[in-house]
């Protein structure tokens, strides 16, 4: 059982940073933020969930099950990740590239504490036997002082930025496009996502300054903070991958990517060269069937819907083509089924769905892990809300290891310069965000 008590405020953007500073005494942190962004379906502005009382933890043996099982006797909220890997779990693949990262497949955790913002109100929810820390801690949260150079990055030190190295070279990243073209014109494959990874190895960073500037550099709708004890995952997503809603399951697949440009008239030119552009059509909309086809196995009959196809989205960084596609489950449906049958996302594999992950498998350098995984939560009444994890900074602080990765989706149409100059674009945030 849970004590829930609202408060109301005055200055959000402060009340953002206090939470966040506040939670770095917590070795079990997740903080959501929307950056106010008015995405369709969206439900809070930001959340923090901090101090776990039970934790699920596990490698991909019988992964969806456990899940299932701590979900249900849990019958609470429950926030964490599902790393790409779990395809293992779903399908007869492995993984056996190289991790310098060793997160867990899965994990998910009780908070003790919660808090959810939305519009001017904070609602804080703690297990009733800590219902007595509750107005005493939303007080010493209020009078937090924030140091400013957490969120305006202005003690960047050249001679502690992690050297940042690529896994893929540019001419070995062009051979393994082409011979993922080979594939696709031998008919084994419509489309894959492939991805490489950039690294740094002895690497000391501060978490929390690092996120706060990768938010800031996108300023994305699905941007989490993620600390697990010596593990940091910095999110600046723009992809939703799943969200239920009472009997609604949601789905938005971001497939085509173009730059921004600070001439405003130029800056909706490449918006609308995007929205015409016949390869980036091909690619959303091929992930959009495939999209389809994964939501119906759980679906009502008959109700499996494409709400926008191809729509164009602005973010800070870059324009986003992303597509809607709804379906209807029964009332007795189980969540983590929904999950299990369209893990993991179409967007990040490609299609047909296993012959691109056996491909890309043999192709990509490292352990995907966390990334093109899903980080999100689930509710007490079986809801959900899941993000893609894309555009993200992973860091192993024992280990001192930071990764990012980026990819692409290679269709018969890919020219493997352009596909390459993509990825330096996705990774530019990134990239900004520790140097």
């Amino acid at each position: 059982m849970r004590v829930t008590l609202s408060f109301s405020l005055e200055d959000i953007s402060t009340i953002k940073q206090q939470l966040l500073v506040w939670s770095q005494q917590f070795h079990e942190v997740v903080w959501f933020d929307s950056n106010h962004y008015q995405a369709n379906y969206s439900e809070y502005d930001a959340i923090l969930a901090v101090d776990a009382l039970t934790v699920l933890q596990t490698d991909t043996q019988n992964a969806f099950q456990k899940l299932a099982e701590y979900q249900k006797t849990t019958n609470d909220w429950i926030f964490g990740y599902l790393s790409y890997d779990l395809k293992n779990a779903t399908e007869d693949l492995k993984s056996e590239n190289f991790d310098g990262l060793q997160f867990p497949e899965l994990y998910f955790m009780q908070p003790k504490k919660l808090f959810f913002l939305k519009g001017n109100i904070l609602e804080v929810s703690y297990l009733s036997f800590l219902k007595d820390e509750l107005q005493e801690d939303v007080f010493t949260i209020m009078n937090t002082k924030i140091d400013s150079e957490i969120f305006t990055h202005s003690t960047s030190n050249k001679e502690h930025r992690p050297k940042i190295k690529l896994r893929i070279h540019k001419d070995e990243y062009h051979e393994k496009v082409n011979t993922l073209l080979a594939h696709i014109h031998r008919g084994d494959i419509y489309e894959a996502n492939f991805c490489q990874e950039f690294y740094a190895e002895n690497a000391e960073i501060d978490p929390l300054s690092t996120y706060t500037h990768l938010n800031a550099i996108s300023k994305p709708p699905f941007a989490t903070f993620m600390r697990l004890e010596d593990k940091y995952i910095l999110s600046a997503s723009p992809e939703r991958y799943l969200k239920k809603e009472g009997t609604k399951v949601i789905s938005q697949p971001i497939k085509g990517t173009a730059k921004r440009s600070d001439d405003a008239e130029l800056d909706v030119q490449m918006a609308e060269d995007l929205r015409t552009d016949e390869k980036e059509r091909a690619e959303n909309i091929m992930i959009v069937d495939l999209v389809r086809n994964d939501l119906s196995k759980t679906a009502v009959k008959g109700s499996v819907n494409v709400e926008e196809l191809c729509k164009i989205y602005t973010f800070d960084q870059v324009h986003q083509m992303i597509s809607t596609v709804v379906s209807e489950v029964s009332e007795t449906q189980n969540p983590i089924e929904i999950l299990q049958t369209t893990f993991p996302m179409g967007s990040m594999t490609g299609a047909p769905k296993i012959s691109a992950m056996q491909i890309i498998e043999n192709l990509e350098e490292t352990k995907r892990g966390i990334y093109s995984g899903a980080i999100g939560y689930f509710t007490p009444t079986n809801d959900f809300d899941f993000n893609v994890v894309i555009r993200t900074i992973l860091y192993n602080s024992t280990q001192k290891y930071v990764s990012y990765s980026v990819g692409g989706a290679i269709t018969a149409k890919s020219i493997p310069e352009k596909e390459y100059e993509e990825c330096l674009l996705k990774a530019k945030a990134m990239r900004e965000a520790l140097e």
